[in-house]
């Protein structure tokens, strides 16, 4: 009976999660800690971070994963597939309705309006819980001299996966420093390995080929959701599959619906094949994150018993809260560019902080009125 309960809980929040899931994996990932960690006590500050870290090494959306992962903690192997399932469903839904109309009509609704204030109220959901995760990871010096290395180099513009990976070298080398050790003897495990997207040509845009492309794409894909956008210029523009145009509007409907910007794949399968090709298109782009999770859940807190990887894990997280704070600060940057939007970002900071346990999803909502109302003044 409770696993029953359990699972209903684990349908009820990622649900809510996936309607409100505006501005990205670092959004998603805030509001996720704010709702398991501080309001709900489902896992430890650590055991986040930790899923969070590990998750930050394997290929595939990363909010996506990190909802994989906690249903899997409080569901078990059910849990896993409904958080993921209900956390992608409402963008998979409302992109769809996106694409349909786009096919039918040529061109996407103006939202602008609404998106000038719910982008900055989503800056300050981030940094309210970075923070928390922020004191936790920081453990030692050392770490905190990680933490601002990486993040300056994120500033720089240097790929997140090196520096995740190099983070976690770092720490090891010091350890092993520590301890007097030669390494390689001590170390028997081994980071996954990156893989380039081979060039396979296609050569039609049967829901076969679609599927086989964007299974490829979710298996091997490291990094945001604009390094997904690169990749499907490659694999589809350049092939003749689909218009740049199309792309770009694609990118658009990514960045202002709800959930994971990997849903943007809907969109394109739809522009190509109908209703079977963004069908085909979501299952293929989705389906490795919930291998992947199911094959790492269970180690995870296996390797941090392991010293050395505990040690790799450790300066993981800080990264990965580094490169957070890197995206939270590049999208302040876009986003916050006048006083209406400085006046709705402090309001926000101040609420977040202040009332710690207060639904994201007003802080979203209240944001998306403020800056319909600013917008035209």
């Amino acid at each position: 009976m409770q696993k029953k309960e359990d699972l209903k809980e684990v349908a009820k929040l990622f649900l809510k999660l996936g309607i409100i899931g505006f501005g990205g994996p670092a959004a998603h990932i805030a509001m996720m800690q704010q709702e398991v960690v501080v309001k709900r006590k489902w896992l430890s500050e650590q055991h986040f971070l930790d899923l969070l870290g590990a998750t930050n090494l394997i290929p595939g959306p990363n909010s996506t994963e990190m909802a994989i992962h906690i249903g899997h903690e409080k569901a078990g192997w059910k849990g896993l597939i409904v958080a993921g399932l209900c956390f992608i469903l409402p963008a998979v839904l409302i992109t769809g309705f996106f694409a349909f109309m786009y096919k039918e009509y040529g061109q996407l609704p103006q939202l602008q309006a609404f998106l000038y204030g719910v982008k900055p109220a989503i800056i300050a959901i981030i940094l309210a819980a970075i923070f928390p995760l922020a004191k936790k990871s920081l453990k030692t010096g050392l770490l905190a001299i990680i933490g601002i290395g990486v993040l300056s180099l994120s500033l720089l513009q240097i790929n997140e996966i090196a520096l995740l990976f190099g983070a976690g070298f770092v720490g090891l080398f010091f350890y092993s420093l520590k301890k007097g050790e030669s390494g390689a003897a001590k170390l028997n495990w081994m980071p996954l390995a990156f893989f380039p997207l081979s060039k396979t040509a296609v050569v039609a845009s049967t829901n076969f080929n679609l599927f086989l492309i964007f299974l490829k794409i979710g298996a091997i894909l490291y990094g945001s959701g604009y390094v997904l956008f690169a990749f499907l210029d490659a694999e589809l523009v350049a092939k003749g599959l689909l218009s740049r145009t199309a792309l770009i509007d694609a990118i658009a409907v990514g960045q202002f619906t709800p959930g994971p910007v990997f849903s943007s794949v809907t969109f394109i399968g739809y522009q190509i094949n109908g209703l079977s090709g963004a069908f085909f298109s979501t299952l293929a782009i989705f389906l490795p994150s919930f291998l992947f999770v199911a094959l790492l859940n269970p180690l995870v807190k296996k390797l941090r018993n392991s010293k050395p990887f505990s040690v790799f894990l450790d300066a993981v997280n800080v990264a990965s809260v580094a490169i957070i704070v890197s995206i939270c600060i590049q999208m302040g940057k876009d986003t916050i560019t006048d006083w209406r939007t400085i006046l709705i970002a402090v309001a926000s900071i101040w609420i977040g902080f202040q009332y710690k346990k207060i639904n994201s999803a007003l802080i979203v909502l209240g944001g998306s009125i403020a800056g319909y109302v600013l917008y035209f003044l």
